[in-house]
């Protein structure tokens, strides 16, 4: 009985050890666990920790390149400001050039249904002329014709010169000058659509000089050359009148 006692204590004993081994052991183990878990996870914090840094200076990177990129697309914008400025200055001063030009190149123009070519100084010069007929101012009008007829002899406004310094003429009484005019330009230009008139010019300037054989004749020119004219018309009228 002694004998199972002390054995059964040795037992008691002996398991307790293994227990308390066991758990000694198991304490331990958690620990060597839990070490190795936090330094897994300080691990892992001080990587997102690098990442969170490197994506940090990507981002100021980017901000930094950002920046510079607006800048330089101010620095464009500005220049291309300036190059629009010099541009614009460019084509003013190019538009003022070629507005110079043109006060000296010869251009088309359009008289009493006739195109030529024409210097700006003999439209200016016609221009004036008629200017000073239209005004009334028939003196200075026939001077001014005579004048621009002598300087642009191949000029297209010497028919219409003609034409106008004849009816200057006649209004200030020179009437064998104004026949004169008045017979140049239909020689020059029979189909002329001031030629009509100007025949008609001529009998008129007769009437006014007493020459009424000459007169009849030159109306009835005008009735048989323009016919179905307002010219063939007057003609026809003022030779019923001198029958």
């Amino acid at each position: 009985m002694t004998l199972n006692t002390s054995f059964s204590k040795r037992a008691v004993a002996l398991a307790t050890g293994l227990l308390l081994s066991i758990g000694a052991n198991a304490g331990l183990f958690e620990d060597d666990e839990a070490r190795r878990a936090i330094l897994d996870l300080r691990q892992r914090v001080d990587r997102q920790g690098e990442e969170i840094q490197n994506f940090q200076r990507g981002l100021l990177e980017q901000q930094n390149q950002f920046e510079t990129l607006r800048a330089e697309i101010a620095r464009l914008r500005g220049e291309k400001e300036e190059l629009s400025q010099e541009l614009r200055r460019a084509q003013e001063l190019s538009q003022g050039v070629d507005d110079r030009l043109k006060r000296f190149e010869p251009s088309a123009v359009k008289v009493d249904g006739v195109e030529f070519v024409a210097d700006p100084s003999e439209t200016k010069a016609y221009e004036d002329a008629l200017a000073l007929f239209r005004k009334g101012d028939f003196g200075p009008a026939s001077t001014a014709f005579n004048d621009f007829i002598k300087r642009y002899p191949k000029s297209g406004y010497v028919v219409p010169s003609l034409f106008w310094l004849g009816n200057a003429q006649y209004a200030n009484r020179s009437y064998t000058n104004a026949i004169s005019n008045f017979n140049t330009l239909l020689s020059k230009a029979p189909n002329h659509m001031r030629a009509p008139d100007a025949m008609l010019s001529v009998a008129n300037c007769q009437l006014e000089l007493k020459d009424l054989k000459a007169a009849r004749k030159t109306l009835g020119d005008v009735v048989k050359t323009y016919p179905h004219t307002e010219a063939a018309s007057a003609a026809n009228e003022r030779l019923a009148k001198l029958k």
